[in-house]
């Protein structure tokens, strides 16, 4: 026998399961009959493409088995099957990206951590929540030899070459003696099947064994003899078995469109939206897509896993395809299903193909569509943009075409309101009449840009400045949005501030009055610095750092770093504040090694307000120090 140790993350997973981490714990039949069901979506597609498997004959068919006997459940596909190499990797261990981070998002709490495992996909090994043990037994559809794959959920599984006849693959499930009352009755599971899938597009028979009684005649009841009791074999089909996007929306409810959702996402909870759409003329296609009510947990890894299967006259093609919808819309679950693509359809021919670049588009102005209803919903939109707000801020960059609806879906932090976010129409609904620009400011940390020096001027003016505090995309997508609806964007940053009461006389005066210590500071900082220059920008602080923005070294790093590549920052301007009282005093100071000290404080606590780093910290430290003494 050979014998495998599990993958770290399988054997935690386990452990988890075996210890009823779902609340609902019926739902292990769902996500075995929906593996069976990709299994055989897989070989029908095969069977069109694969010159080695296209003689094979097979009807599609899922097979439940009750076993009163054995207490076991048997459920079985004729789909694809697996070979060793494939069981060790689709069974013994978690291929898909993101593991370590999903067992560390584990809570403890039973019904989030279900929730945590359905967004994931891992549902096979919900089965041990019922299982003393699991039998896997697979032939891959073209080859000879068979497996049989065995664990009781604990820290190994066996894996054995076995004899099979036919393709597919067969879970024998040994049920745990507290499930056996709950999982051995035919009218508990026939219900299982028709609540989560009832509209897999293979039909579902469930096997098991009645007690029959034979019916006697009114002489043989008369002459006392007693009706004979048999076991007979009964075999029902326990689902519809007809593709749910092909149905008429009319036909359909609610709770069907969330229990098919909950079939093909693995996720437990029902989606926060969903749009159901069927093209007829020129092209003929029918789209089903859903948006989950939690983002899926790979979302911003390189390879996540795409939500969107494309079949072709209801036979499955692929799910695995990313360009189906733009990469902005990856959260999104469902179905395409074309009637004019061809059944062989390649990657690159999806690429190219008109056909499917026209449903692309519709799908898109589709989803967006629903999202904009969404937004008539205040409480559900709030969910929807804690979950994919930084998604649609991709979509603004990646896709011109709809840069405007994406737009109107987009939603920022301001200084408007605290607990809610808001968007750009909103922003400029609420401007002046006077004013004919949107101000934002970029970082990493909410609290320090709500409190950066930069903002006093916009504060004492009242304007609204938008706190954007995903530095990583904001930086780069923002730049790029350039207008909206005819205003400019600005980064308070390196835009002028705010006009003052000062008269630009004053401000020649101020600027002459100040010009020999000004000129002392650049000398001081050198290299540090681009220029240094008196602001009207500060009411509270001494200093304040901001960008030049016509540093064609600045415009550079924009420019790498919306491509993914990094360069070091641009030295930036230093404006002091010519009514503060440290600068006052500097500007009167003949001691050359207090304004040197004075002058790198400054600068250094000016970037520490913008979050940015200081070139040495010892060396701040000590001039703080310094200045300290002296103040004692």
């Amino acid at each position: 026998m050979a014998k495998h140790e599990f993958q770290t993350e399988v054997g935690q997973l386990l452990k988890l399961m075996t210890h009823s981490l779902y609340s609902n714990k019926e739902i292990f039949i769902r996500e075995l009959v929906s593996n069976c069901s990709d299994a055989i979506d897989k070989l029908e597609y095969l069977k069109l493409t694969d010159d080695k498997l296209k003689n094979i004959q097979s009807t599609p068919q899922i097979n439940i088995k009750i076993d009163d006997e054995d207490n076991s459940i048997t459920i079985a596909d004729n789909g694809v099957g697996m070979n060793e190499e494939d069981l060790i990797s689709s069974i013994g261990t978690i291929a898909k990206s993101g593991t370590k981070s999903f067992i560390e998002a584990l809570s403890g709490d039973a019904k989030k951590d279900s929730n945590l495992i359905g967004q994931f996909g891992v549902g096979f090994y919900s089965v041990f929540m019922v299982a003393d043990s699991v039998d896997v037994v697979s032939k891959k559809a073209g080859e000879d030899q068979a497996y049989k794959w065995s664990s009781d959920g604990s820290g190994s599984f066996e894996l054995n070459p076995c004899i099979k006849e036919d393709h597919g693959t067969v879970i024998y499930i040994k049920l745990k003696e507290e499930e056996i009352s709950d999982f051995l009755s035919k009218s508990r599971i026939e219900t299982i099947v028709k609540k989560y899938s009832n509209h897999i597009p293979f039909p579902i028979f469930l096997n098991y064994t009645e007690e029959v009684t034979e019916e006697l005649s009114d002489e043989d009841k008369e002459a006392g003899k007693e009706a004979k009791t048999t076991m007979e074999k009964k075999r029902v089909q326990a689902n519809e078995a007809t593709a749910l996007w092909s149905q008429p929306k009319a036909k359909l409810k609610a709770d069907d469109y969330n229990e098919f959702y909950k079939t093909i996402s693995h996720d437990s909870s029902d989606p926060l939206a969903y749009v159901h759409t069927k093209v007829e003329g020129v092209s003929e296609y029918t789209t089903l897509f859903y948006i989950p009510k939690v983002a899926p947990m790979d979302m911003y890894r390189v390879d996540f896993q795409p939500g969107v299967k494309l079949y072709v006259k209801r036979v499955f093609i692929t799910d695995d395809e990313k360009e189906l919808l733009p990469t902005y819309l990856r959260f999104v679950k469902g179905i395409i299903d074309s009637e004019d693509l061809p059944l062989n359809v390649s990657r690159e021919i999806l690429q190219e193909n008109k056909v499917m670049a026209n449903i692309k588009q519709s799908s898109i102005k589709k989803v967006l569509g629903e999202i904009k209803k969404l937004a008539k919903n205040e409480e559900k939109y709030k969910e929807f943009i804690e979950q994919y707000n930084r998604p649609l801020k991709e979509g603004v960059y990646q896709d011109y075409m709809n840069k405007d609806a994406i737009l109107e879906l987009v939603r920022y932090k301001s200084t408007n309101d605290t607990e809610s976010m808001t968007s750009l129409a909103a922003y400029k609904e609420r401007a002046s009449t006077e004013q004919e620009a949107i101000f934002y400011i970029v970082g990493e940390d909410e609290k320090m840009l709500r409190n950066s020096p930069l903002m006093e001027s916009y504060k004492k003016n009242n304007i609204e400045v938008l706190i954007l505090d995903d530095k990583e995309i904001d930086e780069v997508v923002t730049p790029a949005i350039g207008a909206y609806k005819e205003w400019s964007l600005k980064d308070i940053t390196s835009c002028e501030a705010p006009k003052t009461e000062k008269t630009e006389e004053e401000t020649k005066e101020v600027a002459e009055t100040f010009k020999d210590i000004v000129e002392k500071i650049k000398t001081t900082l050198g290299e540090a610095v681009s220029d240094v220059k008196t602001t009207d920008r500060l009411s509270d602080s001494p200093s304040c750092v901001v960008k030049d923005p016509n540093d064609p070294m600045a415009q550079m790093a924009a420019m790498m770093k919306s491509m993914g590549q990094e360069m070091p920052e641009s030295a930036p301007i230093l404006e002091i504040n010519p009514d503060h009282a440290i600068v006052k005093s500097l500007n009167g100071c003949s001691d050359d090694s207090t304004i040197e000290t004075i002058s790198w404080l400054l600068l250094d606590q000016a970037k520490m307000a913008e979050g940015m780093d200081i070139k040495d910290p010892v060396a701040f430290v000590k001039r703080l120090n310094e200045v300290m003494a002296k103040a004692l």
